[in-house]
């Protein structure tokens, strides 16, 4: 399968027998699709089958039992889950490809080893090469080549006889006969040659605090995807119903605690295990994604390949004001809003613009088409101030707000290192075929794009940060 599914999130299996699950010899969980097709015994997608994770649990501390035990538990309803969207689907194209369960699994066998590791048990090695999972003994790869070649006939640019991208018919109804939305319409881009310049900067103060600080941590090649958001929906599985990329820490997902980003592994070569995620950008010209079938992708309108950025920046930068405090560990900040279009806009903080034009146009409600030579590029300016007291709020953000126009913060707030967030993408230029995910409802409108960050910084990272912005100098 597409090695981009492979991290960040998990849900369950074990050598518990349940209704619709069989015991192997070899130390394998498998659900058996045709005994859960309506006792026809018609081979309608193959079986599900996951290798056994709790008999490589060995010594688990007794602390670590309740969410050793939690783990496993959801791991085995992912399997069920995955299991009956295969059984209700029709055909060898069901069978699909089986990166968002692999993906849910990486997610909790990483929390398993982080519980085992905190109640003082040594870190079991080797369970990541459990997340893997077949379908009727054969590997993803071969079950979604099989299904692109069986979902109707010839393609022509992302499309088939009577299919669309994400599995839509001409009708705007995917193949379960659900209704889909068909995305952002053509008065949602512009060409930016033709956008007079709109970007103003604020001037600096004598007490101003000039350096940067950068993070570093990649692009999100490995596919650390999934349709959670921990920080607005803790707990609720595909609680954001569109797909996040994921910088920072591994295996973050709706599930994760303070405690499990603290330990996480991270992808940021400084140490920094805080959690950057956005919505995905796809190129809904560009064919199905794995998801085409899956909540927070195509069963919910969001359709086309997901485009991995060319460039992640995530720098810190200081006030044009004053000069900043350290932010709290495991400060939660979103900026902009998923639902924009339909809250009036008040909340939004999207920023659309193309490489060689940045200093000049900034987009909010429009996406903008990019001349040839030119990148895509998405900015996520977060909010800059803090109460001093609290690290999340009941809405999520009265806990933090944004400076005024020259750089001061309400009172009782104080100024913070601000995150921007700065994302490109090649392959753009001139397109108008390229969305990002959204809520159904949202219609992948361009003012719906948002940002999401918690800080993991160990207080020893944070201060350096501190250091370097409020001295005025360039670090990472």
């Amino acid at each position: 399968m597409d090695q981009r599914h492979r991290l960040n999130r998990t849900r369950r299996n074990a050598l518990i027998a349940v209704a619709g699950l069989v015991l192997g010899g070899g130390g394998l969980v498998a659900v058996n699709v045709a005994a859960n097709a309506g006792g026809s015994g018609e081979q309608r997608g193959g079986s599900v089958v996951c290798p056994a994770v709790e008999g490589q649990l060995s010594a688990v501390p007794q602390r670590a039992r309740g969410e050793v035990d939690r783990n496993l538990s959801m791991m085995r309803q992912q399997v069920e889950e995955a299991d009956a969207r295969l059984s209700s689907a029709k055909g060898e194209s069901s069978r699909g490809d089986l990166g968002p369960l692999w993906s849910k699994r990486s997610a909790a066998l990483e929390r398993i080893e982080i519980a085992v590791e905190r109640a003082g048990g040594q870190r079991p090695q080797g369970l990541q090469s459990l997340a893997v999972c077949t379908v009727g003994g054969k590997g993803s790869a071969q079950v979604k080549a099989e299904g692109d070649t069986q979902q109707g006939g010839q393609k022509n640019g992302g499309q088939n006889n009577g299919q669309n991208n994400g599995g839509q018919n001409n009708n705007g109804q995917n193949n379960n006969g659900q209704a889909v939305d068909n995305g952002p319409s053509p008065d949602d881009f512009v060409d930016i040659t033709t956008v007079a310049p709109n970007v103003r900067r604020p001037g600096q103060g004598r007490n101003a605090s000039t350096g940067t600080f950068q993070s570093r941590c990649g692009v999100n090649k490995q596919g650390a995807f999934n349709s959670d958001n921990v920080i607005v929906a803790p707990g609720v599985d595909n609680g954001a119903h569109h797909t996040h990329d994921y910088v920072g820490a591994v295996g973050v997902d709706a599930f994760t605690t303070n405690d499990s980003l603290a330990a996480a592994r991270t992808t940021c070569t400084n140490g920094d295990r805080s959690t950057y995620y956005w919505p995905v950008l796809r190129d809904r010209a560009a064919g199905q994604e794995a998801d085409a079938n899956e909540q927070g992708g195509g069963a919910e309108g969001n359709v086309g390949k997901i485009l991995t950025p060319a460039t992640v920046q995530l720098k810190f930068v200081g006030s044009p004001r004053t000069k900043v405090a350290a932010m709290p560990r495991f400060l939660r900040i979103i900026t902009g809003d998923a639902k924009a279009n339909a809250n009036g806009g008040g909340n939004a903080n999207a920023r659309w613009t193309c490489t060689g034009f940045e200093s000049k146009v900034e987009l909010t409600d429009k996406y903008p088409i990019c001349p040839q030579g030119s990148k895509v590029v998405r900015i996520s300016k977060f909010q800059s101030c803090w109460d001093g007291k609290n690290i999340d709020s009941a809405n999520h953000r009265d806990h933090v707000a944004f400076a005024d126009a020259r750089g001061k913060c309400p009172k009782g707030f104080r100024a913070i290192p601000q995150l921007v967030q700065r994302v490109t993408y090649n392959g753009l230029a001139g397109s108008t075929s390229f969305a990002v995910d959204s809520f159904p409802e949202s219609l992948h409108k361009p003012i719906t794009d948002h940002g999401d960050f918690i800080n993991a910084m160990s207080d020893k990272l944070m201060r350096q940060a501190v250091g370097c912005i409020n001295t005025g100098r360039r670090c990472g």
